[in-house]
């Protein structure tokens, strides 16, 4: 009896001191997971990092963390885990090819996050769309367009492509053409567009505005007009101006042409026989 018992003995020994150390690894790993996590936490936070971001990192630290902590203690109760690894590792194969859609977008929007290439109340331009941002989420970015539209861009789209930051500075230039008749005076109309540009406070001094003969067009002289303002002022700008130089062309007898062409009709006088 007394070797049986004694082997007994044995065993509980060696197996309760793996079974205690599995115990310490997952209680100690717990506690080192929770004070990683926090400080990761405390990190995103600090830098002003999107709070969805910041909760779905830190569970998926948390996860990842205690998969480690779990089979750690379990290789000290002296279980192989080469093979559970490699379940693990086809199941996480198997996940990612059947959500590679989502996680492309997910990754998107953490580099969306991270380096900010537009905020909320941005204008921007991009996967073929326009409007303005109204929210970065982790897997779409809502625009609002300027008719008050609604539209959800997947985030893997939006990165996919180049993104136009119309907001990004504080001053835009504001592009335009207008064309005169050949028969108007050049100089006149120059100074006409010109008094418009100095007479609106909007309009920046620095950098000056250009206005200059652009093209000798087929059916007019282009003028371009270049005055640079606030980005805010960008639209007003742009629509009072077109407003006051029509108003003001009109007044001073200068002719904004429209494309014609010209159809000359030759009659033949066919040979007689």
């Amino acid at each position: 009896m007394e070797p049986v018992w004694d082997k007994v003995v044995d065993i509980a020994t060696v197996y309760g001191a793996k079974i205690i150390g599995a115990i310490l690894i997952l209680i100690l790993g717990r506690i080192a997971v929770g004070i990683i996590a926090n400080a990761i936490r405390r990190a995103m936070v600090r830098s002003e990092a999107d709070p969805t971001l910041t909760k779905f990192l830190v569970a998926l630290t948390k996860i990842a963390l205690f998969t480690f902590v779990v089979i750690a203690a379990i290789a000290t109760l002296g279980v192989q885990t080469a093979s559970f690894v490699a379940v693990l590792g086809a199941a996480g194969l198997a996940i990612g090819f059947a959500l590679q859609g989502s996680l492309a977008n997910f990754a998107s929007g953490v580099m969306l996050i991270v380096f900010r290439p537009f905020k909320a109340g941005d204008y921007i331009e991009a996967a073929g769309v326009a409007g303005s941002v109204e929210e970065i989420h982790i897997f779409n970015t809502i625009l609002k367009s300027p008719d008050n539209r609604k539209i959800i861009i997947p985030n893997s789209q939006v990165t996919g492509g180049s993104i136009t930051n119309y907001s990004a500075k504080d001053t835009r230039r504001v592009d335009m053409v207008f064309g005169i008749g050949y028969d108007d005076d050049i100089k006149k109309a120059k100074q006409i567009m010109e008094q418009i540009v100095s007479e609106d406070s909007r309009v920046l001094k620095d950098p000056a505005p250009t206005i200059a003969v652009s093209e000798l067009g087929d059916s007019s002289v282009n003028f371009v007009c270049r005055p640079w303002v606030k980005t805010s002022d960008y639209w007003a700008v742009l629509f009072d101006i077109h407003e006051k130089v029509k108003l003001a062309f009109d007044e001073k007898g200068i002719s904004i042409p429209f494309p014609q062409t010209d159809v000359h009709l030759y009659q033949e006088t066919a040979a007689e026989k």
